[in-house]
């Protein structure tokens, strides 16, 4: 419905009504807000959201008013709404799973006598040791992750590639199989969403994302088409997704599937059609936890046994399950930046990611970019995304939103905050002031109200380089 506007999820209007109603005249009259809505955004929910669900959730947020908002506080009403094709088969083998846009995704695997549950705490927790077991076992052997909830959109037409050209801050890509990660901004040069584009052919192009920016990332094609035969359609509901990563993931898939997979016959960063267990299936090479791996993107109803068959050839070289809670500290590892760090609050000059931006061209954002560019190198951006780490005590980790200090002064906060099991300690990304942005420079950061020392890295912590994803075999 055009020109309705709405603010969803206002618990205590009288409150919080002034404010979100300032953010939302912005968000008419500019075409975005000023800070992230993403709490407060109908586009948060799906066609799963049905009268039904709604009452269900809206006792249990009245029944949780009152609660502790523990960290990853884990909402279980009105589940599961949106299962994948194994998830009966995870939770048999002890994922405890989220919900992320009506899907269900594991978090981590209970192991050991450790109780399927959530387990909330501050502090550290036996949860703590489970994602260290998931970390270790990508790291070191293969590791699979359910990944259906990421949304899966087609752009496809005569004039796809004009039309998504002028959105991204990116090059497209320019032969078909090969992918890109790009951004989309709004008119103030600030950041939408993050996203994959994977070139299948000159008229069709794939675009995979976070779960919960689906009918942000459709609205956003829609709204600015002008005119070009292009056709967008969501491929979310009726495709499924694992990920395989780790040193012996070439072992596993080539087990399987009728593909060489070699750096000569399926080079890093590109995308090939293959047959998995006798299934056809997208794959794509790349991998969110840094290292040798594939997204294999696939009809629903071969999810399962595309699965069981990479079990089974997996097994010999210790394959292990691991959950959203593990590839967090996997991305911090190699400093990924996320959904906490990539918001409409910044642009990205700001979010520091410029190496996937194509400066020269033209698209939606361009000029606001360029003028932050300029900032950046006059040293007059008003923060900038850094990337830390930070010396553990073995019991506090902290959870973003910790405050960053520099000779007692505080210079910024934290967005996400992970313990890497790869490095032993603490990696963040913090938004801090521009001139304290000096790589290798000591910092604290206050967590659990505790200074805690830390200093600024100018690469990822685990394989810098990023020469493991381009292993040849």
């Amino acid at each position: 419905m055009r020109n309705y506007w709405c603010c969803c999820g206002t618990q205590i209007g009288i409150g919080w009504g002034p404010g979100l109603s300032r953010e939302l005249a912005r968000w008419m009259v500019h075409g975005a807000a000023d800070i992230s809505m993403r709490e407060f955004d109908p586009r948060r929910f799906g066609p799963y959201a049905t009268k039904s669900w709604q009452v269900t959730k809206a006792h249990e947020d009245y029944c949780l008013r009152h609660e502790i908002p523990f960290p990853d506080f884990n909402r279980l009403a009105g589940r599961p709404v949106k299962p994948s094709p194994i998830h009966d088969l995870l939770h048999a083998k002890g994922a405890v799973h989220e919900e992320v846009f009506g899907f269900e995704r594991p978090r981590w695997f209970a192991k050991n006598g450790v109780a399927q549950r959530d387990h909330y705490s501050f502090r550290r927790n036996v949860v703590h040791d489970m994602i260290g077991e998931e970390v270790r076992a990508v790291r070191e052997r293969v590791g699979i992750m359910d990944i259906t909830a990421f949304a899966k959109v087609e752009v496809a037409g005569p004039q796809a590639r004009d039309f998504l050209d002028r959105l991204v801050a990116n090059r497209l890509p320019s032969k078909n199989g090969s992918v890109a990660l790009t951004h989309m901004l709004n008119r103030s040069g600030r950041i939408e969403l993050e996203t994959t584009v994977t070139r299948l052919n000159s008229e069709r192009y794939y675009l995979v994302c976070a779960a919960f920016f689906e009918n942000v990332l459709i609205d956003h094609l829609r709204n600015n088409l002008a005119g070009e035969d292009a056709r967008i359609t969501s491929h979310s509901e009726a495709w499924s997704a694992l990920a395989l990563s780790g040193p012996r993931a070439r072992d596993v898939l080539n087990a399987c599937a009728d593909a060489d997979l070699s750096n000569a016959g399926f080079r890093w960063l590109s995308a090939q059609d293959i047959t998995v267990a006798g299934r056809p299936l997208l794959a794509l090479r790349m991998s969110y936890a840094g290292e040798l791996g594939w997204e294999l993107h696939m009809p629903k109803d071969a999810c399962r046994t595309v699965y069981e068959a990479l079990w089974a050839a997996g097994t010999p070289h210790g394959i292990a399950d691991y959950g959203s809670f593990a590839m967090n500290a996997l991305r911090m590892e190699k400093a990924f930046k996320g959904a906490r760090e990539l918001t409409n609050e910044v642009t990205l000059p700001e979010a520091d990611v410029m190496p996937f931006v194509s400066i020269e061209k033209e698209f939606l954002g361009a000029d606001a970019t360029r003028r932050s560019a300029r900032a950046a190198s006059e040293g007059a951006l008003p923060w900038i995304c850094a990337y830390l780490e930070v010396e553990p005590d073995g019991v506090n980790d902290g959870h973003g939103g910790e405050a960053v200090l520099r000779d007692r002064q505080v210079i910024g906060a934290t967005t996400s905050v992970a313990y890497g099991h790869s490095v032993g300690k603490i990696l963040a990304f913090a938004y801090i002031d521009q001139a304290a942005h000096v790589p290798g420079a000591e910092i604290e950061v206050a967590i659990a109200g505790t200074p805690r020392r830390g200093r600024i890295l100018s690469e990822a912590a685990h394989d810098p380089t990023s020469n493991l994803p381009r292993t040849d075999g």
